[in-house]
C-alpha cells in the first residue's frame, strides 16, 4: 500500500444485515475505482444472511422483503465471502480479526428492546416487541412457543414495529398461511385467545411514526375491526399537517372514525394521548395505568392529571431498539452505539469502523443504511490511501483458524442450499407457500453444510 493508491486490502465486516452487505458492496466498488483490490469476509452470528430483513420484518410484508433480491445479488457476485454461524467474542475475538485484516467494520445493528422504566414492566406477561418479532419471524435463538393466552393485549408505541406487532396479534392465522411463516409460529397463532389489541401512543394522531402503506394495510386485515376514539381527534386538523404523507394518514384515521363496525371476531383499538405509568398486576400482567396527555402547542405533550386503567393480560413495548455491545469493542451503553466519528471508531486502535444502527442508533430506513455505509467506506478508503491502516500481522486464511476450533461455519453456497430447502418445504406444504422457514439453529447449520437434513 502506498500513500496515494490502494494495492490490496483485507477487510472483515461483522454483521450480514443490510448495513454490512451494503458496506461490503460499496467497499468493493470503491477500492476498485481507486485502482486496488480487496478481499472481504462478512461474518454473521446466525447461519443465514440478511439480519432484520429475515428476522425483523413481518412475514405478511413481502414487498419490504423484496430488498432481499438486491442483497442476494450483492452476495452472489462473489466479491464478498459470507461466513455464517460465527460469533465474534465466542468463536473468534475482535483482536484476532484485527490481526488478520487491514480493517474491521462493525455492522451488528440494534436488536434489543429499548427500556421502558415504569413499575411492573418486568411482570410475567410483559414483553419487548423485539422478542415477539423474533419469535414470529422464526429466529433460532428465541423459544419456539409463545403463549397468546389473554383476550386483551396492549402494545405501547406509535411506530411501524408497534403496528407490525399489533397486526400479527390481531390477524387470524389462516390469513398468514400463504406467507413464509414458520410452522411453530402458525400453530401458536392458531391457538391464540386474543380478541382485542390496544395500541397506545403518548402523542396525538398527528405525531404517529407509521408510514401510510403500513396504516392502510391495517384497515384491510380480514375479520378485524379498527376502533378509534373521537376524543383523540379534538386537537387534529388534517389541513395543517406538515407533510402530504401525514395528511394521507390522518385521512385514513378519519375514515375509520366514521366506518361502521362489521362485528368482526377481533378488534384493533388505536389510542392516542395515553402515557403509560404502570403495568398492573401481582404475579402477572393484569392491566395498564395511563395518564392522559394533551398537546403543549410546541410539538410536545404534557400530562393532564387524569389517570385511566385498562384490563389487559399481556403488554408489548415497542418503544425502540437498543444496540448490543460487541465483545472488546468500545460501547456507549446510554446511546446503544459504538462511539465513532462518521464511522471511524477512534479507540482502541485505528482500522476499526462502524456502520448502520450500531453506528448511528436505530433510526432511519434501508435507504439511510446505504448512505450511512457510503460515509463509513469513504473514510476507510481515505485511511487506506493515506497509509493510516496497519497491515495484517497474521497471514493465512481465517478459515484455518475456524476449522482448528471446530466452528461449524456456514457459507454462501450453504445459504443457497438452505434457501432451496425452505422453498421446497413451502412447495410441498399442503397449503402451497413461498417457503417454510427452518427455525432450529442446528437444523439450519446441517442443511447449510450438507445440503439436506440427516434422515430427511
Amino acid at each position: 500500500m502506498t500513500s496515494s493508491t490502494i494495492d490490496h486490502l483485507r477487510v472483515a465486516i461483522v454483521g450480514a444485515g443490510p448495513a454490512g452487505i451494503y458496506a461490503g458492496n460499496i467497499l468493493a466498488h470503491s477500492v476498485r475505482d481507486a485502482g486496488g483490490s480487496v478481499a472481504i469476509d462478512l461474518f454473521e452470528s446466525l447461519p443465514a444472511p440478511y439480519g432484520l430483513i429475515r428476522y425483523g420484518v413481518a412475514p405478511d410484508h413481502p414487498r419490504i422483503k423484496g430488498i432481499v433480491n438486491s442483497l442476494h445479488e450483492m452476495l452472489d457476485a462473489g466479491t464478498i465471502r459470507f461466513l455464517g454461524n460465527v460469533e465474534i467474542g465466542r468463536d473468534i475475538a475482535l483482536d484476532e480479526l484485527q490481526e488478520r485484516y487491514d480493517a474491521v467494520i462493525l455492522a451488528t445493528g440494534a436488536i434489543r428492546d429499548a427500556a421502558l422504566d415504569i413499575p411492573g414492566i418486568d411482570l410475567p406477561g410483559s414483553f419487548g416487541a423485539a422478542d415477539f418479532v423474533a419469535w414470529f419471524d422464526g429466529h433460532p435463538d428465541v423459544p419456539t412457543e409463545w403463549a397468546l393466552d389473554g383476550a386483551e393485549v396492549a402494545v405501547i408505541g406509535n411506530g411501524n414495529v408497534a403496528l407490525d406487532v399489533a397486526r400479527i396479534l390481531a390477524k387470524h392465522a389462516e390469513d398468514l398461511r400463504s406467507t413464509e411463516i414458520a410452522d411453530n409460529v402458525l400453530a401458536g397463532l392458531e391457538a391464540s385467545a386474543v380478541t382485542d389489541v390496544h395500541v397506545f401512543g403518548r402523542r396525538g394522531p398527528a405525531d404517529i411514526k407509521f408510514t401510510p402503506i403500513e396504516l392502510r394495510e391495517l384497515g384491510e386485515v380480514p375479520n378485524v375491526d379498527i376502533v378509534v376514539h373521537d376524543e383523540d381527534f379534538a386537537h387534529v386538523d388534517a389541513s395543517t399537517a406538515a407533510t402530504n404523507q401525514l395528511k394521507v394518514m390522518l385521512r385514513i384515521l378519519e375514515s375509520w372514525r366514521t366506518r361502521e363496525r362489521s362485528g368482526a371476531s377481533r378488534r384493533l383499538h388505536l389510542h392516542f394521548y395515553h402515557s403509560p405509568v404502570e403495568v398492573l398486576g401481582a404475579d402477572r400482567v393484569e392491566g395498564l395505568r395511563f395518564e392522559r396527555t394533551e398537546p403543549t402547542g410546541d410539538g410536545g405533550v404534557r400530562g393532564t392529571g387524569e389517570f385511566r386503567e385498562l384490563p389487559v393480560q399481556q403488554v408489548y413495548r415497542a418503544v425502540g431498539y437498543h444496540g448490543t455491545p460487541v465483545v472488546d469493542a468500545p460501547f456507549d451503553e446510554a446511546r446503544g452505539v459504538i462511539p465513532n466519528v462518521e464511522g471511524r471508531v477512534t479507540v482502541p486502535t485505528p482500522g476499526l469502523y462502524a456502520t448502520g444502527w450500531i453506528k448511528r442508533g436505530p433510526v432511519g430506513l434501508i435507504g439511510h443504511t446505504k448512505s450511512d455505509a457510503m460515509e463509513t467506506i469513504a473514510h476507510l478508503v481515505a485511511d487506506a490511501i493515506g497509509g493510516r491502516l496497519t497491515a495484517p500481522a497474521v497471514e493465512g486464511d481465517v478459515l484455518d483458524l475456524l476449522e482448528e476450533r471446530d466452528v461449524a461455519y456456514t457459507t454462501w453456497d450453504g445459504w443457497l442450499a438452505l434457501d432451496a430447502h425452505e422453498r421446497e418445504l413451502g412447495a410441498s406444504h399442503r397449503h402451497t407457500r413461498e417457503r417454510v422457514k427452518v427455525v432450529p439453529r442446528d437444523e439450519q447449520v446441517e442443511v447449510s453444510r450438507t445440503g439436506a437434513l440427516i434422515g430427511s
